[in-house]
């Protein structure tokens, strides 16, 4: 199983700071988010980025985990040579990540 089949996600950026967001479809699912999408996996999935910090923030009324990806837009939009400097495919990329009975 991976990621996109329990979860969805939203992006934003601000600076060379990307955050994503990433909801659980059901809340019934939402300990398994919890289990198994922390920082150190999310640095392992993405290891093109180089990150200052990686910090997850758990919003369990939304079923969400809320990751800062500080230093993840190698200097934000005016100053990255990125084909993706606002770091909306780093969702899409995470949605991708493996969440089977190894994580667990």
């Amino acid at each position: 199983m991976i990621l996109r089949d329990i979860a969805h996600v939203r992006t934003g950026d601000k600076g060379d700071t990307s955050q994503i967001a990433v909801f659980a479809w059901r809340a019934e699912d939402y300990p398994l988010l919890m289990r198994t999408v922390t920082a150190a996996r999310i640095s392992q999935h993405l290891p093109h980025l180089v990150c200052r910090r990686i910090e997850r923030f758990e919003l369990p009324g939304l079923n969400a985990l809320n990751f800062v990806l500080e230093g993840a837009l190698a200097g934000g939009v005016t100053r990255s040579l990125a084909l993706d400097p606002h770091g909306k495919t780093l969702g899409a990329q995470l949605l991708d990540m493996p969440i089977d009975g190894e994580c667990l």
